[in-house]
């Protein structure tokens, strides 16, 4: 089933371009001679595609292969590395590479406080792309992000280019995470740690395609993610619901009929009601039943797709 965003009151989502003004909850420098393959033997993408785009999108995972966090790592220059994430703090991720220096001439340094970001949503042609990536000099990094699956350009840069950045962007409305956040629902991107953490397998959210390598050296996970790719189907899911009434507290869990069958992850208002993401067992899903806050309780959400 497909949902395209409504326009209301409290949404300018349907209007593009709009830009969204954030703040990294993680920028880490890491540098040293051993930085490159110290990387590597963490991150569960491989960072040999630096020599082709910037940056890399991948997960840090722990040894049972749960996802810790999300990152994206951008090489700066030779032995010398930005990691930053929209939304895993640099208190967890910082110290899950920390844990892991052993030998290495590796340096981790937290610039997090010193580190802005702008999302430009809307056509790859239109201007504002241009101007925006000038005024951010060579300073700043821009590329294609995990937003959204329609064109945008994400920047991230020092914060004392935000003025210059954002005067490129006077006739472009500015959009709220939570309009942000219904774009991404709408376009089916799952959002670490919130949609996927701790307690869950990348493949559960659907990253295998965008945050693995399964040809790459090892890291720490590796024998679960190889495991699971070659048993297939996983048996929890994160999938699209639609709702109506009011937004519930999160996380909430969720009944088809008297059973549990997991639980409403993340939300996003809408004119008719709202949209999420939720987590479910595969085990006696029924793909056509609604589903209910309690148990035996009203039908108040249906599924917008089949695992």
């Amino acid at each position: 089933m497909s949902c395209e965003p409504t326009t209301n009151e409290n949404s300018r989502t349907t209007n593009f371009p709009v830009f969204l003004r954030w703040t990294p909850a993680t920028v880490l420098r890491v540098s040293g001679e051993d930085a490159a393959s110290f990387l590597q033997g963490q991150f569960s993408n491989d960072l040999r595609e630096l020599d082709r785009k910037k940056p890399v999108y991948g997960l840090w995972l722990n040894h049972k292969g749960r996802v810790i966090a999300d990152s994206f790592v951008h090489r700066l220059a030779e032995g010398d590395f930005l990691v930053f994430s929209y939304h895993c703090p640099v208190e967890v991720i910082r110290p899950r590479l920390e844990a892991f220096v052993i030998a290495d001439d590796v340096v981790l340094e937290d610039v997090t406080l010193e580190w802005g970001g702008i999302t430009v949503l809307g056509p790859e042609t239109h201007s504002v792309y241009s101007n925006i990536v000038s005024a951010l000099q060579s300073e700043g990094i821009s590329f294609s992000g995990r937003r959204t699956a329609r064109p945008h350009l994400e920047c991230v840069f020092p914060r004392r280019l935000e003025s210059a950045a954002v005067s490129m962007l006077t006739n472009v409305p500015e959009i709220s995470e939570a309009e942000a956040q219904l774009i991404r629902i709408v376009d089916g991107i799952p959002s670490v740690p919130a949609d996927i953490g701790p307690s869950e397998l990348p493949n559960e959210g659907g990253l295998e395609g965008v945050a693995i390598s399964y040809t790459k050296g090892c890291y720490l996970g590796q024998e679960v993610i190889a495991r699971l790719k070659s048993m297939g189907q996983v048996r929890r899911r994160l999938l699209r619901v639609q709702g109506t009434g009011a937004l519930p507290l999160l996380p909430a869990s969720l009944f088809q009929g008297e059973r549990r069958i997991g639980e409403l992850r993340t939300i996003a208002r809408t004119a008719e009601g709202f949209l999420g993401f939720v987590l479910v067992s595969l085990v006696n899903l029924q793909l056509d039943t609604g589903l209910s806050f309690s148990p035996g309780g009203e039908v108040v959400m249906k599924l917008m797709e089949k695992p």
